[in-house]
C-alpha cells in the first residue's frame, strides 16, 4: 500500500500517534500523502467513518475521494471527504438545534446576501452593500461578532457597517438562514459552547487530516482545535510558501501557532519535486528564497535540468500576446507537444487576458478563460435553487420572494410587500403566513387566491420530493416540475435572442440531470467490483445544494490553451507555462495611493506575500517556463514606461549555479532517515 512513497512521504504517512505537520513543497506530492494515510489509518484499525479530510474545494474532495477509493476500495465512501464548510453543515444539521437552527436551514446566495445587506442598511445600491458584506465577511473570518465590531469599530463608517450587521444577523436568524461565514463560525460556536456536543464530535473523528492549512483563517484554526481535542490526532499538510490568499483572511499565524498550541507536533517536510525540471525550480527557490521562513526548506527534483527559464520583454501589451501565442505554436511543432491543453498563459488580475483572448482568437487557438462565471452563478440556476431551498426550509423569506415571482404567477410586488409587512407584525415567515387567517384584512382576496395556489404546490413539491428517492424518480420528477411551472416558456418569453434562451434552457436540463444523478442507484465501479451508489430522497439531495458553488467535476478535459490568474492556478499544472506582465507594479502589485499610509510591516507583508504569487506561478510550469514583462504598459487610458519586476532579477538566471546531483541528495536524505530511525530506536543493530 506503501509503494512508491519516498523517505519523507513515509514518514508522514506512518506517523500516528500524535499531531503532525506535512509541509508539501509545490509539486512533492501531498494527495498522496493524505489517500495513503486515510489507508494507513484503515490499516491501523481506526474504522473509515471515523477519519476526517477536509480540503477548501469541491473539484479538491472529488479528486482526493477517488484516489482514496482506488487505494481502499468501497471504505473510501464511508470516510468524510469534504470542505471545511460542508464539514460545518455537518455539524449544523446534526445540532444545530441547540443553536436555535432547524436542520433544514437555508444556505444563502451572494444575490439574497445583498438584497438581505440593501434592506438592513436602506441603500438600493448594490455596490454599497456588497462592501458591507466584504467586511462583514472579514470580521466573521476573524470571529467577530457585530457586538465585537461596534465595539472595536475605528471611525464613523465601521460603527455603521456593525449596526447593519447586527440588523442583519436578526434576518438571518429569523429565515432560519446562514451565509457562508457562519459555516465556520457557528460550528465553532457549537462546539465551543456546548461541551456534549463537543465531546461527541471529538469521539467520532478520530483523525483529521486537512489539506492546504496554509489557507486557514483565525475561525477555521480554532474549529481544528476543538474537534481533535486534548488527543490532537491530526495531520495539517500545507505549505507556508504557497500562502496567497491573505486578501481572504488566511493567515501564517495558524502555521506559528501550530507548535506552541501542540508541542508534541512532528514535522516532516517534503522537499522532493515530481513536477518540474531542476533548472525551474532553482528559479523558484531563488524568487522564495528572500522571505523570512518558518520552515526551511528547499525544493529539488530527480527530472533532469530541463531547458533554461526564458526572460523576455515586449512592446507593449498586444505584442506579448502575439509573442505568446507564437511561442505556443512553435512548440507544438515538436510532435511531442502536439495537445492545446498543455499550454498555459498565467498572469495577476483578470483584466490582463484580454489581449490574449484576441491574439489567440486570431491565430484560430482554442482557448479557456479559467475561474468565469461558475455554473451555480447564472440566473436561471439561480432561480431552480430559490425553488429548491424554499421545499428545504419554508421559514427561508429570500427563496420565497424569488419562488413566487419567477416564473410569474399573479404574485406582483404590492402583494409581496402586504404579505411581508403582515409576516412582520406578527413574527412570522413569509410562508406561514399564507394561510393565516387574519392575512384577508391584508391582502386583497385575488392575491390571497394566488398566494394560497403558490403555497399548495410547495407543499406538494416538498411531500413528493421527500419520497421520490434514486436517481431515475428524481429525473422524472423534475422534469414534469419544470413543465407544470412552465420555466422553460419563462426563458422564451424574457429573452429577445432565441439562442440565449435556448442555452440557458440547456443549462437547465444540465442542471435537473446533475441533481437527479446524485440521488444515486446508478451503477459505479469501485476497486474492481460493481456497486450501486447509495440512494437518496431529492429533499435529501437538495439540502447540499446551497453550498456547490461549481459544477466542476461535470467539465470535461477540453484540448485547449487555458488562460488563468495566478491565484486561479494554484494547485494546477502544465508542461509549458508562459508567465506575463510581470511588471514592477503589476507583480508585485502596486498599493493603492489610500493604502500608501500603512505601516512598513505591512506593506512588507503584501510584498511577501506578492513573492509567494510569483513562486506559486513559475512551479505549476512542468517542463518550460518563459517569463515577459512589458517595455510599456496600460496604465487606465494612458501608456506608461513599464520596469522588469524585482522577482525577475531574483530567479537569478544570470548566475552561475553549480547543480547539485539529485543522486547525491538522495544519498543524504536515506543516511539522514537511518539516523532518525537508529535514534528512535537504540536497541536495533
Amino acid at each position: 500500500m506503501s509503494a512508491g512513497l519516498n523517505l519523507a512521504q513515509l514518514e508522514a504517512v506512518n506517523h500516528l500517534s500524535g499531531p503532525s505537520l506535512v509541509l508539501a513543497g509545490a509539486g512533492s506530492g501531498k494527495t498522496r500523502v493524505i489517500t495513503h494515510k486515510i489507508a494507513r489509518l484503515i490499516q491501523a484499525g481506526l474504522p473509515a467513518e471515523r477519519i476526517a479530510a477536509i480540503t477548501f474545494t469541491n473539484k479538491a474532495a472529488a479528486e482526493m475521494r477517488e484516489r482514496a477509493a482506488g487505494l481502499v476500495g468501497k471504505d473510501a465512501r464511508k470516510v468524510v471527504i469534504c470542505t471545511f464548510h460542508a464539514l460545518g453543515v455537518r455539524l449544523l444539521r446534526e445540532d444545530g438545534q441547540v443553536l436555535g437552527l432547524k436542520p433544514q436551514f437555508s444556505i444563502l446566495d451572494t444575490d439574497d446576501i445583498t438584497s438581505l445587506l440593501k434592506d438592513c442598511g436602506g441603500t438600493t445600491d448594490a455596490n454599497t452593500a456588497r462592501s458591507w458584506q466584504w467586511t462583514i465577511s472579514a470580521w466573521k473570518s476573524a470571529g467577530m461578532t457585530a457586538e465585537d465590531a461596534a465595539r472595536q469599530a475605528r471611525d464613523e463608517n465601521e460603527r455603521t457597517t456593525a449596526a447593519i450587521m447586527a440588523r442583519y444577523e436578526e434576518r438571518l436568524t429569523a429565515y432560519q438562514s446562514v451565509d457562508f461565514d457562519d459555516l465556520i463560525s457557528l460550528p465553532l460556536k457549537l462546539l465551543s459552547q456546548h461541551e456534549e456536543v463537543r465531546e461527541k464530535w471529538q469521539q467520532k473523528l478520530g483523525h483529521v487530516l486537512v489539506d492546504e492549512y496554509q489557507d486557514t483563517n483565525a475561525t477555521q484554526y480554532d474549529l481544528l482545535k476543538l474537534l481533535v481535542g486534548e488527543r490532537a490526532r491530526f495531520t495539517a499538510v500545507g505549505d507556508d510558501d504557497q500562502s496567497i490568499y491573505g486578501w481572504r483572511g488566511a493567515t501564517l499565524d495558524n502555521l506559528k501557532k501550530l507548535p506552541e498550541d501542540f508541542p508534541q507536533l512532528k514535522v516532516i517536510k517534503l522537499e522532493q519535486n515530481y513536477r518540474s525540471t531542476s533548472a525551474i525550480l532553482r528559479a523558484a527557490n531563488n524568487v522564495i528564497g528572500p522571505n523570512p521562513k518558518l520552515f526551511p526548506k528547499t525544493l529539488w527534483s530527480d527530472l533532469g535540468e530541463g531547458e533554461p527559464v526564458r526572460v523576455s520583454d515586449a512592446d507593449n501589451e498586444d505584442h506579448e500576446a502575439e509573442r505568446a501565442v507564437r511561442r505556443i505554436q512553435s512548440l507544438r511543432v515538436n510532435a511531442q507537444h502536439k495537445e492545446w491543453k498543455d499550454f498555459a498563459i498565467l498572469y495577476r488580475a483578470n483584466h490582463m487576458a484580454r489581449a490574449f483572448e484576441t491574439a489567440l482568437r486570431r491565430a484560430q487557438v482554442p482557448y479557456k478563460v479559467s475561474g468565469g462565471q461558475s455554473f451555480f452563478d447564472k440566473a436561471e440556476i439561480r432561480d431552480l435553487c430559490a425553488w429548491m431551498r424554499l421545499l428545504v426550509n419554508n421559514d427561508d423569506d429570500p427563496a420565497f420572494v424569488r419562488a413566487a415571482t419567477t416564473p410569474k404567477r399573479g404574485i406582483g410586488h404590492t402583494t409581496l410587500g402586504q404579505l411581508g409587512d403582515f409576516a412582520t407584525s406578527f413574527k412570522l415567515s413569509m410562508f406561514e403566513s399564507l394561510f393565516s387567517h387574519s392575512l384577508a384584512a391584508a391582502v386583497s382576496k385575488r392575491a390571497i387566491g394566488h398566494l394560497h395556489e403558490f403555497g399548495r404546490l410547495i407543499n406538494d413539491l416538498e411531500y413528493r420530493a421527500r419520497h421520490t428517492v434514486g436517481h431515475e424518480a428524481a429525473r422524472e420528477f423534475l422534469s414534469g416540475w419544470l413543465r407544470d411551472i412552465g420555466y422553460e416558456q419563462h426563458l422564451y418569453d424574457n429573452e429577445e435572442n432565441e439562442k440565449i434562451a435556448a442555452a440557458r434552457w440547456g443549462n437547465v436540463i444540465d442542471f435537473t440531470d446533475w441533481v437527479a444523478d446524485r440521488c444515486g442507484g446508478k451503477s459505479d465501479y469501485v476497486d474492481g467490483q460493481t456497486i450501486e451508489t447509495e440512494r437518496k430522497s431529492l429533499l435529501e439531495v437538495v439540502q447540499t445544494i446551497a453550498l456547490i458553488s461549481t459544477l466542476s467535476e461535470r467539465e470535461e478535459d477540453q484540448n485547449v490553451v487555458t488562460l488563468s490568474t495566478l491565484h486561479a492556478s494554484k494547485g494546477l499544472e502544465w508542461p509549458h507555462v508562459i508567465l506575463v506582465g510581470v511588471n514592477e507594479g503589476l507583480l508585485p502589485f502596486k498599493l493603492d495611493e489610500a493604502e500608501s499610509d500603512l505601516p512598513a510591516s505591512a506593506i512588507a507583508e503584501r510584498l511577501q506575500e506578492e513573492r509567494r504569487l510569483m513562486y506559486v506561478g513559475i512551479t505549476r510550469a512542468q517542463r518550460t517556463l518563459q517569463v515577459s514583462w512589458l517595455k510599456r504598459r496600460k496604465k487606465g487610458r494612458e501608456s506608461v514606461p513599464g520596469q522588469p519586476s524585482r522577482f525577475i532579477a531574483e530567479m537569478g538566471l544570470d548566475k552561475a549555479t553549480v547543480k547539485e546531483d539529485p543522486r547525491e541528495k538522495l544519498k543524504a536524505l536515506r543516511a539522514e532517515f537511518a539516523k532518525r530511525a537508529q535514534q528512535s530506536n537504540p536497541s536495533s543493530p
